[in-house]
């Protein structure tokens, strides 16, 4: 087995710091390694098939050394070096030296002659690997009792950290998981918004099944060439990111910026981060998968890590990229003068409409009003935007332009639950069909005026007069969210059960200051919900609805 140390004394980091100002370039090591050679045996020694995480400071190297048990053969070894964000410099230096010496310098029994002499012998040292980059490097090599061997990692563009790998056991099972001979990734099918990969088996996961899974790793941003690189990158951008066991099905805390999805046995985590989704999926040990919920005309990055469950090491994939398929374009459905026509929008299937108009006058009037969810209207003529707007309520739009203009409206729903909106277009020539507005479509309810079987509600008129028509509706506490979220405001009370009627008046005031009016309601049950609405007829007889008012009856009187 080997024996491995880290070395990095205080008083000569501080030497390197004053001579170098703060850079000591690795080609600099052969140098130093005579005088670092005797410190190793004080340092800290990492077993043999263990994987390490060594964090690197700019311009700062850090060195490591292994050397075999004096007596030992010729043994192969491997050395795998991860990056886990920008490229590093790395290199393996060898120093042939007796095994008797080794063997003295790992028990600390060296004589100063011996010291000296071996400090003086720098043409036995030499490089036997060198490498600069950020992809995942493995060195095999054969290693000898009187060699001792030193690796040594700079990097030149910011702090970082690396994980890295030594065994000499290379007939037993493998800490990273196997790629195929082929490890790049297919892509065999592209939607609007799915895209479908496919990749040959690793073969860890035909071998050790139960232990082996892959994960896969969807982004907008660039192909990442190690799962800890992807975690460095996730982690930049401002959020914490669980430990990669998270990938592999172990308990953790999700942080407020991710979501975790769990469905036929796949584990979906989406990080939401200022570059857009990162999303890791682990779907097992299937080879093939299609991405789902992707968005259209976008370009997305994937890559896939087979993943050892019981090491927690991965292996990447060559990654590969595709650009979904461009939003079919809508339908689009012709306007009638004066004629009102209502769309309903599905949020998850069509969450666009698009109509046109070709104007008959100068002058034009779009209306439009929200029936339901939340709804955007963005309005061009001739191809040029005249108006956007989320709609809220009832929404007019007066434009002026020449004849024969072509208006075409887009409507599109900002939510995935069902939305919908009525919508006219009609020359300024054409009676309105909706009723002059208040300035405010609230009921107010007084407080004080509340009995066990009466309530009293209030609610702005116009100074035109119209037809007021008011209806109740006994609910339960748990029921008014979704009685107001799920009512549809373009709807009339003919929909409603005749039970529910109050009544209905007529009333004006040409002093908009006085234009209100007072009902109380009698013949209430005490201590009882109750949902109320108001309905406004103009005179083409298309209602507005209020905005509906819940009070509760006192319970004691």
């Amino acid at each position: 087995m080997f024996w491995f140390w880290f070395y990095q004394p205080l008083h000569l980091l501080m030497v390197a710091c004053l001579c170098h100002s703060m850079k000591a370039p690795i080609t600099s090591s052969r140098q130093s390694f005579n005088t670092d050679l005797f410190n190793f045996y004080h340092s800290l020694i990492l077993a043999d098939g263990k994987e390490t995480t060594v964090h690197l400071l700019k311009d700062i190297p850090k060195r490591y050394y292994f050397a075999l048990e004096e007596g030992r053969a010729l043994e192969p070894f491997t050395i795998t070096v991860t990056p886990c964000d920008v490229p590093i410099e790395w290199s393996i230096l060898v120093h042939k030296a007796s095994a008797s010496f080794l063997g003295k310098a790992e028990r600390g029994d060296h004589g100063t002659e011996e010291v000296s002499m071996f400090q003086k012998a720098p043409s036995m040292v030499s490089t036997i690997f060198n490498y600069k980059g950020n992809s995942v490097e493995t060195y095999m090599g054969m290693s000898s009792h009187s060699a001792l061997y030193m690796l040594e990692f700079l990097s030149t563009e910011r702090d970082t950290h690396i994980t890295v790998y030594l065994t000499t056991d290379t007939t037993s099972g493998h800490l990273y998981p196997e790629l195929p001979m082929d490890p790049r990734i297919d892509v065999i099918g592209i939607g609007h918004t799915t895209v479908t990969l496919t990749w040959k088996h690793s073969p860890s996961v035909l071998q050790h099944r139960d232990n082996i899974q892959y994960c896969l790793l969807v982004n907008e941003k660039h192909n990442y060439k190690s799962l800890c690189a992807a975690e460095t990158a996730i982690r930049s951008s401002g959020m914490k990111l669980p430990p990669t066991l998270a990938l592999s099905l172990s308990p953790y805390l999700l942080e407020p910026q991710q979501v975790m999805i769990l469905s036929k046995s796949e584990l979906s985590i989406i990080n939401k981060v200022s570059s857009g989704e990162v999303r890791q999926i682990c779907i097992g040990t299937k080879n093939t998968y299609t991405v789902p919920n992707l968005s259209p005309s976008t370009q997305y990055y994937f890559d896939v890590f087979v993943v050892n469950l019981l090491t927690n090491a991965s292996a990447a994939y060559t990654g590969t990229f595709a650009r979904t398929l461009e939003e079919p374009e809508p339908k689009v459905r012709e306007l009638k003068d004066g004629k009102m026509i209502q769309v309903v929008l599905d949020g998850k299937k069509q969450k666009f409409y698009s109509l046109q108009y070709q104007a008959r006058h100068k002058k034009i009037q779009f209306t439009f009003q929200l029936c339901r969810g939340q709804v955007q209207v963005h309005i061009t003529k001739n191809g040029k935007p005249v108006a956007s707007e989320n709609i809220s309520g009832l929404r007019y739009f007066s434009l002026k332009g020449k004849l024969l203009d072509t208006y075409l409206v887009q409507l599109s729903s900002t939510e995935e639950s069902n939305s919908s909106v009525k919508v006219q277009v009609s020359t300024h020539s054409h009676k309105p069909l909706f009723p002059l507005l208040p300035d405010s479509l609230k009921i107010k309810s007084f407080s004080k005026l509340r009995t066990c079987n009466s309530v009293t509600i209030a609610w702005l008129g116009t100074q035109e007069k119209s037809k007021y028509c008011v209806y109740k509706k006994r609910i339960e506490e748990h029921q008014v969210w979704t009685e107001l979220q799920s009512a549809d405001r373009c709807s009339g009370p003919e929909s409603r059960p005749k039970s529910e009627k109050v009544l209905c008046k007529y009333f004006y005031d040409i002093n908009l200051q006085r234009a209100v009016t007072t009902e109380t309601i009698k013949g209430l049950d005490a201590g009882t919900l109750y949902l109320f609405d108001v309905y406004l007829f103009g005179p083409s007889g298309i209602p507005i609805r209020y905005h509906s008012k819940t009070v509760k009856t006192r319970k004691k009187c």
